[in-house]
């Protein structure tokens, strides 16, 4: 795509010095404006950084707007004939091209003189004006602005460890309020969708459909803006035109080729958040199955919107068993709906038989923890106690055997309101506990795993930690007895083999990582303090709290399957361990750490958690990560088999093995 920009809006350099009368000259007016911005940023004008950079921001969209407008027309006015001979076909593509160059110069200028670098365009793409708009504001003392600005920086790039924590700072701060971390660039179908979803999850179903039909026209809309910016240049990585000579005809093949995988590739694009690598699976479908179920008590809308949906997954059986359900119920057949088409009144009752591809709800049957997911049939009772007429659902049983006697269980999955979690208590002893903390005292190091930071998670505590070979390697080299090494390899083998058998899995269990942990509180730091010791996450994906999802996608450990804490000791305060809803705000659980409790759970975004301040005191556990995808079995806790089975077989340490005392992840 190219890149163009509108001489009206931006304040050149040359202009600032000019007479307010003077003519606007075309310039290359962005790259001169972003280089006056970094000039007036470093010499601390932050008013002059503002205008140029708000300036610049108004000229990227205005530009869009201009790019998709003119290219639009120009189709229009210039279709590819439907016989399509050679002639015809090129008289087209010139006048399109004409028109083009015309319509933009009329707006814009000569685009010659406005094109800038790919890599000009990826810095609006990845927000990065917004990085020093929020600091220019802040110096200007506008933190409600500067607030703004961080927040939409940040949606775009989440992984900024100190964007983060300047907006715990402006939330804060006197004046700013919820409602001015706000997403500049937020995508109105998007916007939409999101805010739909919430009012639906709320109850308030008549808000939900306004708002889900509003996303539908947005996301049309932005579709085909999209597909207009494909018709723009396309790169041809990979081809040679001079050294090969290829065809005219080649030529044209090769960028339409281009610009209809730039047309598919829209779909995906406008399902991605900012900042994410993945799209909202299902997404546009999705708003046809809210649609279905909200708008249910007016049948005839429902089965609209149920047949749009099909078209989308032709055949998906339990949305054709909700169309044969709505058939039934009319007793006649309908069309799928356009957009803009469905109203009517809205409500639960009387909703017998109907499924959806979302509800999900935690129903304990029979002592097994049900999972009340997708494709799940529902009916009135189902709506109110959720414990009756389980058909069809899939189910995830948990309850299974605790392996050892002394192990009882606390708390299942409903007890900790939610889904593939339990609280157990005696899974070791007091006696174990205190090795195990003399052994940690002794073998942690801070900042293990996490690249020596000593307080990785809050600068209010420091963090150690040490795995199962480091103990080994320790015993053998007698800087703490083996008997304690090998006990901290073998409860973790014992928390292992109940976390498998309770939740009633049917493939082995891995080890992905295993972690002999300490926090301790810093003394003269803690007053006052409103963080948390380990900020609410999920263990395999990216939780993104204000799409109310869970990107399963790199830097997460995608692989992890299944989690769980055993705990050493409880003489600290705080610490508390806490599951939360997606907005990591909503706290549904929390467990207090003592000797031998241990939480386990899935590591999924069912599972958001973290842990409380601890602010006095030092916190120890056994953290513990499992896998069911042999490929990730964690490679130290291999090292430490052998030399179990060494031990056991041999009673040598490291005889016939090649082990590195100095090993770490």
């Amino acid at each position: 795509m190219d890149g163009t920009f509108p001489r009206a809006v931006l304040l050149s350099a040359v202009l600032l010095g000019a007479c307010p009368g003077a003519a606007l000259p075309l310039l290359p007016l962005l790259l001169l404006l972003l280089r006056r911005r970094a000039a007036a940023f470093y010499s601390g004008d932050y008013a002059d950084v503002v205008r140029y950079m708000e300036g610049a921001l108004g000229s990227y969209r205005d530009a869009r707007r201009t790019r998709v407008r003119c290219r639009l027309r120009c189709q229009d006015q210039h279709p590819w004939d439907g016989a399509f001979s050679d002639l015809r076909f090129f008289d087209a593509v010139l006048r399109r091209a004409a028109c083009m160059d015309t319509c933009i110069e009329e707006e814009l200028g000569a685009q010659s003189v406005h094109k800038v670098s790919e890599d000009v365009l990826q810095d609006f793409h990845r927000r990065i004006p917004y990085n020093y708009l929020q600091l220019a504001y802040q110096k200007l003392k506008q933190p409600e602005k500067a607030a703004a600005a961080a927040h939409t920086y940040f949606q775009a790039n989440p992984e900024h460890v100190e964007m983060g924590q300047n907006l715990e700072q402006y939330k804060d701060l006197q004046g700013v309020k919820e409602d001015h971390f706000v997403d500049r660039e937020a995508r109105p179908h998007q916007r939409s969708f999101t805010a739909a979803v919430r009012l639906y999850d709320s109850g308030d179903f008549e808000g939900a459909i306004a708002l889900f039909e509003e996303a539908l026209v947005e996301y049309y809309k932005a579709d085909v803006e999209c597909r207009a910016l494909c018709q723009g240049p396309q790169k041809f990585e990979g081809h040679d035109h001079l050294r090969y000579r290829y065809s005219l005809h080649e030529l044209i093949s090769d960028h339409f080729t281009q610009v209809l995988h730039c047309e598919h590739e829209c779909v995906r694009d406008l399902a991605t958040r900012p900042g994410r690598l993945s799209p909202m699976e299902n997404y546009l479908p999705l708003h046809y199955d809210y649609l279905q179920f909200a708008y249910f008590q007016g049948k005839l809308k429902g089965m609209q919107c149920a047949l749009a949906y099909l078209l989308f997954h032709e055949g998906e059986e339990f949305m054709t068993e909700n169309v044969d359900y709505y058939r039934e119920v009319l007793g006649h057949d309908g069309k799928p709906r356009e957009v803009r088409i469905c109203s009517g009144d809205v409500g639960w009752e009387g909703a017998e038989g109907l499924k959806s591809w979302r509800e999900k709800k935690d129903v304990s049957v029979e002592g097994c923890t049900v999972d009340y997911t997708s494709y799940c049939i529902l009916d009135k009772s189902s709506l109110t106690t959720m414990t009756d007429s389980l058909k069809c659902c899939p189910v995830i049983c948990a309850g299974g055997p605790l392996v050892y006697d002394s192990v009882q269980l606390v708390q299942n999955s409903a007890a900790l309101n939610g889904t593939q979690r339990v609280l157990l208590d005696h899974v070791i002893s007091e006696d174990e506990c205190a090795e195990l903390r003399h052994l940690a005292h002794a073998v942690t190091m801070a900042g293990d795993g996490y690249r020596g930071k000593m307080s990785p998670h809050t600068p209010n505590e420091k963090f150690e930690g040490a795995t199962v070979l480091k103990a080994l390697q320790y015993g053998y080299e007698g800087r703490v007895p083996m008997k304690s090494a090998r006990l901290f390899y073998n409860i973790s083998e014992r928390a292992r083999h109940i976390t498998e058998s309770y939740f009633l899995l049917n493939s082995t269990l891995h080890f992905s990582y295993t972690h002999l942990v300490c926090r301790t509180a810093i003394t003269g730091q803690q007053d006052h303090r409103n963080d948390l010791s380990h900020p609410i996450h999920a263990d395999n994906c990216l939780l993104d709290p204000e799409a109310n999802e869970c990107w399963k996608e790199p830097p997460a450990y995608t692989y992890r399957d299944y989690s769980a804490l055993l705990y050493l000791n409880g003489d600290f305060e705080g610490g508390e361990f806490i599951f939360t809803e997606m907005d990591a705000k909503t706290m549904t659980a929390s467990v207090k750490p003592k000797c031998g409790r241990m939480v386990g759970f899935s590591s999924g975004g069912e599972n958001p958690h973290g842990v409380k301040a601890i602010t006095r005191g030092q916190r120890c556990a056994v953290a513990l990560w499992f896998t069911l995808d042999p490929l990730f079995r964690e490679l130290e806790r291999l090292q430490a088999d052998e030399v179990i089975q060494s031990l056991d077989t041999q009673s040598v340490w490291g005889q016939g093995l090649n082990i590195n005392p100095k090993d770490e992840l």
